[in-house]
Formats: structure tokens, C-alpha cells, sequence
């Protein structure tokens, strides 16, 4: 298949932001674990945890520099390959970005500095709350980056604007509270918690199965097991709830990822497993939980989920509203200040369709000369490819209720049985690393790709989003952001091996201290005992 500007600026855009997210997840959870191991440090003042916090801090430190340097391409990319995008709805997007920027990335760089040089200047009080503040600033920032995606996924709070042909923002706290947005930044911080987790008790695991840094590993493999626990369980639910939103926002999305052609009486069954046929409109050899689809998706017992045939259907009446919608805008932007009432009011009328009307623009330059043929093959256009949703959902289900048992037994030999671990569970720790990062992908695979062919849901179809670049302009910068990035990649695999081959350092001072105050305690315990002893 030949590849035009508007695939060629997808893949652009989809290969530089999965290479971010290869760094964003474990971001996000180490920081956390990293501050929760030096609270443990300072309330008890045991060196061992001083240490872990500086070996895992470390580690998140390479991570968080090579992720700040690919997440600054993708803001750019929106001025480059996406300039109309931003014109059209920059109002609303960019305020979120705006803010990531000064309140997040700001907050998170300052502290990191302060981090890792402050050991020695800073009290132990104030370094922790450093570390608190780093954790804080880094989930601050996926906050903001997921409330503008989330917009895109769900348009409210805006509103177009028929004089400067653009969306406007009209109420910035629905935007915040946006319910894909919060569903979106607690599902997606989860996910980085859990990546987090497995990360450390597979390096632990690898520590403990080399007898090296054993009181460390087993420490870091406790925390690890009881964060990860928590984590896991709580991606499963909030995946839940984004499953529930999607039922109000994005009914074609749910449909796909479920492969549902057709309307089925409430409630809904879940397709476990089956091959979904797009030119046929059916899932063949479908596997179903009966019941299931109703109460992940509605919540209730009675209420319908349309399927794909149905929702095209709805897409087909709302092009023909969007084609009235753009001819009174014509109209109003004709004749301006002078505009007739009755325009303006069909406009208004119709004007939540106005973007039906723009998936014309894929067959014909003016929607209104339209023929019936392409007003059904956009209408069929609202359908996203099925069936690499359909497994990739699975497949992403599948991994998050496997961390859910792994996490469950490790917390379980980690509490009750001192720590001790099976070799074979400890393999099994090491080759899991990769699984939350495959996960990761599949999950933003399947809430970008479904939104297709959307940029902003129902608003602005992707392929009226780009910039008028050539081919050969974007193959260019494709090739050289994948060289750029796959040398980042290298270098921060080559890093991190090299400082986990290393091992973490101790610090030689603040333990002989310690162990000699503790001795100084235990002869004063053992002196003590001796002298309340009777005498023979």
C-alpha cells in the first residue's frame, strides 16, 4: 500500500510517541517507590534503605533524562506535521500543554537536581520531601498531557466559533474534569506503577539468583510486590471505569474492541475470543461471557450498546446534518456582521455534526457536492480497523490480570514465608521485565487507533490535520527521528544494564556508623543483662 502525507504524519507521530512511553511509565512508578523507600529510610534511620533509594533513584534518573528529551519532539510535532490541527482547536489543546510546561516539567526539574546533589547539604526531612516533590511533578505532568488527550477523545468545555473557524474553549474546568480524562490519568498512572514494579522485583530477582545485594534485592522485591499488588488491581478497575466512559463518548470505539456488529439486547454478552471479519460484518467462532459487555459498559441490566451497523447508521444521518451545518456556515461567513437570523440558527441547529460533514473532504474539496455513494463510504469510514483492536484489548487483559497473580505471590512469600523465593518464581520476575511495557503500548494502541479517523472525536477528521508537507519531507524526518530515537533507545538500555551489572554502592560511612551504634546498643543490652543476673 501506497503511503500519503496523512498516514505517513500517523506514523510518525505513533512512532515517536510509543518510543516515549517506553521511558513514561517507569518514570512515573519509580519516582513513587524511590519516595516511599527513603520515607522508610527516615523513619527508621537503617542505611540498607538509604541505599536502595539511591540505587533505584539512580536508575530513574537515566530513565527520566531520556524521557524529557523524547517528549519535547512530540510537542513539536504538532507546529510541524499537525499545523491546521493546532490552528483549529490550539485554544483548548494548548492550554493544557501550557500548564504541563510551567507548573510539572518545571516542578519535576528543579527537584531532580536537588535530589541527587542534596545528600550531603540537605536535612533528611527536607531531601525526602524532595523526593516527594519529584514524585509529585512527574505524575503532575502525565496529568496535564492526558486531560489535553483526553479532550481529544472527548470534546466538551469547547465550542466552534463560525467567524474564526476554529474551536474555542468555553468552560476550562469541564475540560479538566473531563470523565475520559480522569478515567484516562488514573488507568494510565496505574499502568506506570505497575511497570515500576515489575521492574524492580525482576532486577531484585536477577540480584537474588547471583547471591548478590540479598538484603536489598529481598527489600526491594517486598516493597516491590505490595506497591505492584495495590498497582494491578487498580488498573483492572480503572480499566473498567475507561470501558464505562467510552460508553458514552465513543460508542464505535467499544463496539470495534468488542468486534459487536450488531445491536444485542440488553444486557450484552462479551466476546472472549473470536475472529472478527470486517468485509463480512461478523466474529466468527465467537467465545461469549453472557452478561458481561452490559455490565462493564453500562453498568445495568437494560441498557442497550449499539453495535457497529447501527452506529453507521447514526454516522450516515449525522453527515447529512453536518452537510446542512456547513452550508449555513457559508452562508454566515458570507454575509458576516449581516447574517440572517435564520442561517444562524440552522448553523446552531446543526452545528455538533459540522465535523460529520468534514469526512467528505476525503472524497470531494466543497461536502455539499457530495454524491450518495461517498456519503456512505464516509459513513463506513467511522469504522476503525476491528480486528487488531479486538486482540490487542485482549492481549492487553490477558498481561494486566497475569501481573495481578505474579504481584499476589511475591507479596505472599515476601510476607509469610521471610522472603524467601523459589528460583524457578525469581526466572520467571526476570523474563516478565519487558510484559508492563508491551501492555503500555497495546493500551495507548487501542485508545489512539480506535479513535481513528479522528483527530478530535466527532470535531476534526485526522486526515484534515495536517501540514502541507510532501512525502518526502515526512519520510525524511521519519527515518531520522527513528535513527535518532532507536541511538537514544541504546544509550539508555546500555546505561541502565551497565549501573544493574554494577549494583548499587553502599555507603561505607553512614553503615559503619550505624553498626557501631548499634552495637554500642546491644553491649549495653548484654551488660545490662548480666549484672540483673542472681549471683551463684
Amino acid at each position: 500500500m501506497e503511503l500519503g502525507i496523512v498516514e505517513l504524519s500517523r506514523l510518525q507521530f505513533a512512532m515517536t510517541a510509543m518510543y516515549h512511553f517506553l521511558f513514561v511509565p517507569l518514570t512515573l512508578g519509580l519516582s513513587i517507590l524511590v519516595a516511599i523507600m527513603e520515607t522508610v529510610y527516615v523513619m527508621t534511620n537503617r542505611p540498607i534503605w538509604r541505599q536502595m533509594t539511591k540505587f533505584w533513584g539512580l536508575l530513574f534518573g537515566i530513565n527520566f533524562a531520556l524521557g524529557v528529551a523524547t517528549g519535547i519532539t512530540m510537542e513539536f510535532q504538532f507546529g510541524m506535521n499537525w499545523s491546521y490541527y493546532s490552528h483549529y482547536v490550539g485554544d483548548i489543546f494548548g492550554a493544557p500543554l501550557a500548564i504541563e510546561g510551567l507548573m510539572a516539567f518545571f516542578l519535576e526539574a528543579t527537584f531532580v537536581g536537588l535530589f541527587f546533589f542534596g545528600w550531603d547539604k540537605l536535612s533528611k526531612v527536607a531531601h525526602l520531601t524532595v523526593a516527594w516533590l519529584v514524585a509529585i511533578g512527574s505524575n503532575f505532568s502525565a496529568l496535564w498531557i492526558l486531560i489535553a488527550n483526553g479532550w481529544m477523545q472527548n470534546p466538551v468545555g469547547a465550542e466552534f466559533n463560525p467567524m474564526t473557524m476554529r474551536m474555542e474553549m468555553t468552560d476550562f474546568f469541564e475540560v479538566l474534569f473531563n470523565e475520559v480524562a480522569q478515567a484516562k490519568f488514573v488507568h494510565t498512572v496505574s499502568a506506570g506503577y505497575v511497570t515500576a514494579s515489575v521492574f524492580v522485583i525482576g532486577v531484585s530477582a536477577w540480584y537474588l539468583l547471583r547471591g548478590r545485594h540479598v538484603e536489598l534485592a529481598r527489600r526491594s522485591v517486598t516493597v516491590g510486590a505490595a506497591f505492584g499488588l495495590a498497582s494491578a488491581l487498580s488498573v483492572v478497575l480503572l480499566g473498567d471505569e475507561s470501558g464505562y466512559s467510552a460508553t458514552h463518548s465513543q460508542k464505535m470505539k467499544l463496539a470495534a474492541i468488542e468486534g459487536m456488529w450488531e445491536t444485542h439486547d440488553a444486557p450484552a454478552p462479551f466476546n472472549l475470543i473470536g475472529m472478527p471479519d470486517q468485509e463480512a460484518r461478523e466474529t466468527h467462532y465467537a467465545i461469549e461471557i453472557p452478561w458481561a459487555m452490559g455490565l462493564i459498559g453500562t453498568r445495568s441490566l437494560t441498557t442497550e450498546i449499539p453495535g457497529i451497523n447501527d452506529l453507521v447508521a447514526q454516522a450516515e444521518q449525522r453527515i447529512r446534518s453536518g452537510m446542512i451545518a456547513y452550508a449555513a456556515l457559508l452562508e454566515v461567513r458570507e454575509q458576516r456582521d449581516a447574517a440572517s437570523p435564520e442561517a444562524m440558527a440552522t448553523f446552531e441547529e446543526h452545528s455538533a455534526d459540522l465535523g460529520f460533514a468534514f469526512l467528505l473532504r476525503k472524497y470531494v474539496d466543497n461536502p455539499l457536492d457530495a454524491t450518495e455513494e461517498q456519503i456512505i463510504a464516509a459513513a463506513n469510514d467511522t469504522v476503525p480497523t476491528v480486528w487488531p483492536l479486538f486482540w490487542a484489548f485482549r492481549l492487553m487483559v490477558a498481561l494486566g490480570f497475569g501481573f495481578i497473580g505474579t504481584m499476589l505471590y511475591f507479596f505472599y512469600r515476601a510476607s509469610f514465608k521471610g522472603m524467601n523465593f523459589p528460583r524457578p518464581a525469581l526466572h520467571l520476575a526476570v523474563w516478565m521485565i519487558p510484559a508492563p511495557w508491551i501492555a503500555a503500548e497495546l493500551g495507548w494502541f487501542v485508545a489512539e487507533f480506535g479513535r481513528q479517523p479522528w483527530t478530535v472525536d466527532g470535531v476534526l477528521p485526522t486526515a484534515m490535520s495536517v501540514s502541507a508537507l510532501s512525502v518526502t519531507e515526512v519520510t525524511l524526518t521519519l527515518l531520522g527521528f527513528v535513527i535518532f530515537y532507536t541511538v537514544l533507545f541504546i544509550i539508555e538500555m546500555g546505561l541502565m544494564l551497565k549501573y544493574i551489572r554494577k549494583g548499587p554502592f553502599e555507603d561505607v560511612e553512614e553503615t559503619e556508623a550505624w553498626m557501631t551504634r548499634h552495637r554500642d546498643i546491644l553491649a549495653g543490652r548484654r551488660n545490662a543483662d548480666a549484672t540483673s543476673m542472681p549471683a551463684e
